[in-house]
């Protein structure tokens, strides 16, 4: 698995919330959830997306937008139509007021939502990942809204027929449906410019340094040193240190011990394991080691960690499958 695989693979990243968006007539729903990252595939018709700076994009059937959880945007068939509803910053679904819960009177069936029963002029796929410590380095990569234009996708189409209908598996089918799509979406994005992407996304296509990556990304428990990576990787110890500094922007151990501090950072909110086994799974020997290096780097114990990010989720979200 290289470092894109890596990052999307993430213990925060495995159950997407989705859904399909069916709109008639004039509407508009302003987002305001702060979803680290949400893609939105058009399946029919259009979406305008406007910010509150004035900045504009249109979304025409095929198109695909990724956006970043950082700023609220308004989602519509023009600008100027009324609002419906209002996703706010907990993922719960209200009027415009604020005051009053919308999201059963706008359910519409099989994982839909929206204001037409039948005959939308725009379905929309709509995909929120909670990507965690582990999904930073890829959001860092992303402006707050990237858009990759019209094509002919077959995984909208075999995404959008998923989500119309219910069998079983289905949550482990669509769940590979939406990543597959945010994958090859942000492999478009990235490739359109290589010298935008990120230094260590243009590092994978390196044989030694993408290799390196892989190792430490694969087997983030085993107690690597500069060493044991070069004669993985089939060079000297100098050489390794030199040619991954050049191009990832840091030395190897350095980058090693913040994948390794995100990795636990999201074990620590995404599962209740205890230290010693997060220490153990992400390659330090003991859970005093581990709470050392964790607190030297972020600055709390991971316990501390762990008890400050704990908090409740809201009970009027937009229907779940």
């Amino acid at each position: 698995m290289d470092a894109l695989g890596s990052l999307l693979s993430g213990p925060r990243a495995q159950a997407p919330f989705l859904l399909r968006m069916v709109m008639a007539g004039s509407w508009a729903i302003r987002i305001e959830d702060k979803a680290p990252l949400t893609v939105v595939a058009v399946s029919r018709g259009e979406i305008v997306v406007t910010y509150r700076d004035g900045a504009t994009h249109r979304l025409t059937t095929g198109s695909i937008a990724l956006f970043r959880g950082t700023e609220s945007y308004l989602v519509c068939d023009d600008p100027a139509s009324p609002v419906v509803a209002v996703i706010d910053a907990n993922g719960d679904c209200y009027d415009p007021t604020g005051t009053h819960p919308v999201a059963e009177q706008m359910r519409r069936g099989i994982r839909s939502w929206g204001n037409a029963d039948r005959g939308a002029d725009t379905v929309a796929l709509i995909g929120a990942y909670q990507l965690g410590e582990v999904g930073k380095p890829l959001l860092a990569a992303l402006s707050r809204v990237t858009i990759v234009a019209a094509q002919d996708n077959p995984l909208i189409e075999l995404l959008d027929g998923e989500l119309s209908v219910s069998a079983p598996a289905q949550e482990a089918v669509l769940n590979r449906l939406l990543d597959l799509l945010l994958v090859m979406t942000l492999r478009t994005h990235l490739a359109a410019d290589p010298s935008q992407a990120p230094r260590w996304y243009r590092a994978h296509t390196d044989p030694v340094v993408g290799s390196a990556l892989a190792l430490m990304h694969n087997n983030v428990e085993r107690g690597w040193t500069v060493e044991s990576l070069a004669n993985q990787t089939g060079v000297s110890r100098a050489c390794l240190a030199r040619r991954f500094a050049g191009l990832v922007g840091e030395p190897p151990m350095t980058y090693l011990t913040d994948w390794r501090l995100r990795v636990a950072a999201d074990l620590l909110l995404g599962t209740d394991l205890t230290m010693a086994s997060i220490a153990e799974r992400v390659g330090y020997s003991s859970a005093f080691a581990f709470s050392s290096a964790f607190k030297r780097r972020r600055g709390s114990t991971p316990t501390e960690y762990r008890r400050a990010a704990a908090g409740d989720v809201g009970d009027n979200r937009l229907p779940m499958p």
